[in-house]
Protein backbone atom coordinates (compact mmCIF):
# COMPACT_ATOMS: atom_id res chain seq x y z
CA UNK A 1 0.00 0.00 0.00
CA UNK A 2 1.59 3.15 -1.11
CA UNK A 3 0.96 5.74 2.27
CA UNK A 4 0.76 9.46 1.31
CA UNK A 5 3.72 10.93 3.02
CA UNK A 6 1.80 14.38 3.42
CA UNK A 7 -1.98 14.55 4.04
CA UNK A 8 -3.54 17.97 4.03
CA UNK A 9 -7.12 18.29 5.46
CA UNK A 10 -10.04 21.04 5.17
CA UNK A 11 -12.26 19.71 8.18
CA UNK A 12 -15.57 21.61 6.79
CA UNK A 13 -19.25 21.09 8.27
CA UNK A 14 -19.09 21.47 11.63
CA UNK A 15 -21.98 23.51 11.72
CA UNK A 16 -24.47 21.39 9.33
CA UNK A 17 -23.51 18.87 11.57
CA UNK A 18 -25.12 20.57 14.70
CA UNK A 19 -27.95 21.81 12.31
CA UNK A 20 -28.68 18.25 11.33
CA UNK A 21 -28.60 17.00 15.28
CA UNK A 22 -30.44 20.43 16.39
CA UNK A 23 -27.66 21.50 18.30
CA UNK A 24 -26.03 24.76 18.77
CA UNK A 25 -22.83 25.23 15.95
CA UNK A 26 -20.51 24.99 19.03
CA UNK A 27 -21.22 21.82 20.01
CA UNK A 28 -20.69 20.55 16.14
CA UNK A 29 -17.48 22.18 16.36
CA UNK A 30 -16.53 20.17 19.71
CA UNK A 31 -17.40 17.35 18.13
CA UNK A 32 -15.11 18.08 15.23
CA UNK A 33 -12.32 18.83 17.84
CA UNK A 34 -12.78 15.79 18.98
CA UNK A 35 -12.96 14.02 15.06
CA UNK A 36 -9.68 15.63 14.81
CA UNK A 37 -7.79 14.25 17.91
CA UNK A 38 -8.24 10.61 16.88
CA UNK A 39 -7.56 11.16 13.07
CA UNK A 40 -4.57 12.36 14.13
CA UNK A 41 -3.82 9.16 15.76
CA UNK A 42 -5.58 6.84 12.57
CA UNK A 43 -2.89 9.14 10.51
CA UNK A 44 -0.14 7.98 12.52
CA UNK A 45 -1.16 4.43 12.30
CA UNK A 46 -1.02 4.65 8.65
CA UNK A 47 2.37 5.61 8.72
CA UNK A 48 1.42 9.46 7.65
CA UNK A 49 4.74 11.77 8.60
CA UNK A 50 2.88 15.05 8.39
CA UNK A 51 -0.72 15.94 8.89
CA UNK A 52 -1.99 19.35 8.19
CA UNK A 53 -5.45 20.57 9.41
CA UNK A 54 -7.20 23.70 8.57
CA UNK A 55 -8.41 24.43 11.71
CA UNK A 56 -9.01 28.33 11.92
CA UNK A 57 -9.13 30.67 8.72
CA UNK A 58 -7.85 34.16 8.30
CA UNK A 59 -11.71 34.39 6.73
CA UNK A 60 -13.30 32.80 9.66
CA UNK A 61 -12.96 36.00 11.55
CA UNK A 62 -15.73 37.25 9.41
CA UNK A 63 -18.09 35.00 11.66
CA UNK A 64 -19.96 36.37 14.28
CA UNK A 65 -17.81 37.58 17.34
CA UNK A 66 -19.56 35.26 19.73
CA UNK A 67 -18.75 32.32 17.45
CA UNK A 68 -15.11 33.34 16.93
CA UNK A 69 -14.86 33.77 21.08
CA UNK A 70 -16.19 30.31 21.86
CA UNK A 71 -13.52 28.93 19.04
CA UNK A 72 -10.74 30.39 20.32
CA UNK A 73 -12.13 29.11 23.96
CA UNK A 74 -12.69 25.66 22.62
CA UNK A 75 -9.26 25.85 20.76
CA UNK A 76 -7.26 27.00 24.07
CA UNK A 77 -8.83 24.24 26.29
CA UNK A 78 -8.38 21.17 23.66
CA UNK A 79 -4.87 22.01 23.57
CA UNK A 80 -4.31 22.03 27.30
CA UNK A 81 -6.59 18.94 27.39
CA UNK A 82 -4.58 16.92 24.74
CA UNK A 83 -1.01 18.72 25.76
CA UNK A 84 0.27 15.58 27.45
CA UNK A 85 -0.67 13.17 24.79
CA UNK A 86 0.81 15.23 21.76
CA UNK A 87 3.69 14.80 23.90
CA UNK A 88 3.87 11.23 25.36
CA UNK A 89 2.53 10.11 21.78
CA UNK A 90 5.77 11.49 20.17
CA UNK A 91 3.94 14.06 17.87
CA UNK A 92 5.83 17.11 16.70
CA UNK A 93 3.43 20.12 16.97
CA UNK A 94 3.18 23.28 14.82
CA UNK A 95 0.95 25.91 14.05
CA UNK A 96 1.54 27.50 11.14
CA UNK A 97 -0.30 30.92 9.82
CA UNK A 98 -0.31 34.75 11.42
CA UNK A 99 -0.16 34.81 15.34
CA UNK A 100 -1.71 38.52 14.95
CA UNK A 101 -5.24 38.50 16.90
CA UNK A 102 -4.57 35.25 18.30
CA UNK A 103 -5.91 35.36 22.25
CA UNK A 104 -2.53 35.87 24.55
CA UNK A 105 -3.77 32.45 26.14
CA UNK A 106 -4.04 30.59 23.21
CA UNK A 107 -0.46 31.60 21.88
CA UNK A 108 1.15 30.45 25.43
CA UNK A 109 -0.29 27.27 25.28
CA UNK A 110 0.83 26.73 21.31
CA UNK A 111 4.18 27.84 22.89
CA UNK A 112 4.60 25.51 25.20
CA UNK A 113 3.03 22.40 23.19
CA UNK A 114 5.33 23.71 20.54
CA UNK A 115 8.73 23.54 22.56
CA UNK A 116 7.95 20.70 24.95
CA UNK A 117 7.46 18.25 21.44
CA UNK A 118 10.29 19.60 19.29
CA UNK A 119 12.39 16.93 20.00
CA UNK A 120 9.82 14.22 18.93
CA UNK A 121 10.02 11.89 16.16
CA UNK A 122 6.93 11.04 14.94
CA UNK A 123 4.24 12.33 12.82
CA UNK A 124 4.17 15.96 12.36
CA UNK A 125 1.32 17.92 13.33
CA UNK A 126 0.37 21.20 11.77
CA UNK A 127 -2.24 23.07 12.43
CA UNK A 128 -3.46 26.37 10.32
CA UNK A 129 -4.80 28.61 12.37
CA UNK A 130 -5.47 32.41 11.56
CA UNK A 131 -4.35 30.51 8.02
CA UNK A 132 -4.80 31.79 4.96
CA UNK A 133 -2.85 30.68 1.02
CA UNK A 134 -2.99 34.34 0.12
CA UNK A 135 -1.78 35.94 3.01
CA UNK A 136 1.20 33.14 3.14
CA UNK A 137 2.48 33.82 -0.43
CA UNK A 138 2.19 37.96 0.51
CA UNK A 139 4.22 37.38 3.39
CA UNK A 140 6.72 35.54 1.99
CA UNK A 141 7.35 37.98 -0.46
CA UNK A 142 7.30 40.61 1.74
CA UNK A 143 10.25 39.07 3.28
CA UNK A 144 12.10 38.22 0.36
CA UNK A 145 11.80 42.13 -0.99
CA UNK A 146 13.26 43.56 2.68
CA UNK A 147 16.25 41.00 2.18
CA UNK A 148 16.95 42.45 -1.25
CA UNK A 149 16.26 45.78 0.34
CA UNK A 150 19.50 45.18 2.42
CA UNK A 151 21.13 43.62 -0.35
CA UNK A 152 21.48 40.70 0.95
CA UNK A 153 19.47 38.63 -1.46
CA UNK A 154 19.74 39.46 -4.86
CA UNK A 155 16.28 39.39 -6.51
CA UNK A 156 17.05 37.91 -10.00
CA UNK A 157 18.45 34.93 -8.08
CA UNK A 158 14.90 34.00 -7.36
CA UNK A 159 13.42 30.47 -8.21
CA UNK A 160 10.92 28.27 -7.00
CA UNK A 161 13.12 26.40 -4.54
CA UNK A 162 14.14 29.89 -2.71
CA UNK A 163 10.47 31.05 -2.41
CA UNK A 164 9.62 28.11 -0.95
CA UNK A 165 12.18 28.61 2.07
CA UNK A 166 9.88 31.48 2.86
CA UNK A 167 6.47 29.46 3.47
CA UNK A 168 5.22 28.97 6.43
CA UNK A 169 5.61 25.03 5.39
CA UNK A 170 9.41 25.12 4.64
CA UNK A 171 10.67 22.19 6.08
CA UNK A 172 8.14 19.98 5.46
CA UNK A 173 7.03 17.88 1.83
CA UNK A 174 4.06 19.62 -0.25
CA UNK A 175 0.58 17.55 0.54
CA UNK A 176 0.68 14.64 -1.60
CA UNK A 177 -3.20 14.09 -0.95
CA UNK A 178 -5.61 16.97 -0.39
CA UNK A 179 -9.34 15.76 1.35
CA UNK A 180 -12.15 17.92 2.02
CA UNK A 181 -15.42 16.92 3.61
CA UNK A 182 -18.76 17.63 3.47
CA UNK A 183 -18.71 17.96 -0.49
CA UNK A 184 -17.89 21.42 -0.88
CA UNK A 185 -15.22 21.49 -4.46
CA UNK A 186 -12.88 24.47 -3.36
CA UNK A 187 -9.44 24.79 -1.67
CA UNK A 188 -10.57 27.98 0.27
CA UNK A 189 -7.41 29.78 0.44
CA UNK A 190 -5.44 26.80 1.74
CA UNK A 191 -2.13 25.76 1.02
CA UNK A 192 -2.64 27.36 -2.49
CA UNK A 193 1.19 27.43 -3.01
CA UNK A 194 1.71 23.95 -1.95
CA UNK A 195 -1.46 22.38 -3.86
CA UNK A 196 0.25 22.36 -7.11
CA UNK A 197 0.36 19.20 -7.76
CA UNK A 198 -1.88 17.44 -4.84
CA UNK A 199 -4.38 15.00 -5.68
CA UNK A 200 -7.43 16.25 -4.10
CA UNK A 201 -10.45 14.20 -2.57
CA UNK A 202 -13.80 15.54 -1.81
CA UNK A 203 -16.35 13.40 0.36
CA UNK A 204 -19.69 14.34 1.45
CA UNK A 205 -19.28 13.11 5.16
CA UNK A 206 -19.35 16.31 7.49
CA UNK A 207 -16.43 16.46 9.53
CA UNK A 208 -17.45 15.12 12.63
CA UNK A 209 -18.57 12.36 11.45
CA UNK A 210 -14.96 10.93 9.47
CA UNK A 211 -13.37 8.85 10.54
CA UNK A 212 -10.90 6.30 10.08
CA UNK A 213 -12.82 3.98 7.54
CA UNK A 214 -13.21 7.28 5.80
CA UNK A 215 -9.41 8.64 6.06
CA UNK A 216 -8.14 4.78 4.75
CA UNK A 217 -10.81 5.21 1.66
CA UNK A 218 -8.80 8.76 0.71
CA UNK A 219 -6.06 7.28 0.86
CA UNK A 220 -6.81 3.97 -1.00
CA UNK A 221 -3.36 2.83 -3.63
CA UNK A 222 -5.46 2.23 -6.61
CA UNK A 223 -6.25 5.96 -6.03
CA UNK A 224 -2.95 6.97 -4.87
CA UNK A 225 -1.28 4.86 -7.56
CA UNK A 226 -3.16 6.72 -10.52
CA UNK A 227 -1.47 10.06 -11.41
CA UNK A 228 -1.65 12.11 -14.26
CA UNK A 229 1.81 14.25 -14.74
CA UNK A 230 1.69 17.82 -14.12
CA UNK A 231 -2.37 18.00 -13.12
CA UNK A 232 -4.28 16.95 -9.55
CA UNK A 233 -6.76 14.55 -9.54
CA UNK A 234 -10.27 14.94 -7.69
CA UNK A 235 -11.77 12.03 -6.63
CA UNK A 236 -15.31 12.72 -5.55
CA UNK A 237 -17.22 10.77 -3.20
CA UNK A 238 -20.87 10.90 -2.96
CA UNK A 239 -22.90 13.97 -4.42
CA UNK A 240 -22.13 17.83 -3.31
CA UNK A 241 -24.77 19.03 -1.29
Amino acid sequence: MITPRHIAIIMDGNGRWAKKKRLPRIEGHRRGSETAAKIIKDAADLGVEVLTLYTFSSENWKRPASEVDALMDLFEKSLKKNSTRIVSDNIVFKVIGRRDGLPEGLLSEIDKITKASENNTGIRLNLAVNYGGRQEIIDAVKHICSLNKEKAFDISGLDEIFFNKFLYTADIPDPDLIIRTSGEMRLSNFLLWQAAYSELYVTDTLWPDFGKKELEEAAQPDYMETKFKGMPLIKKQGRPR
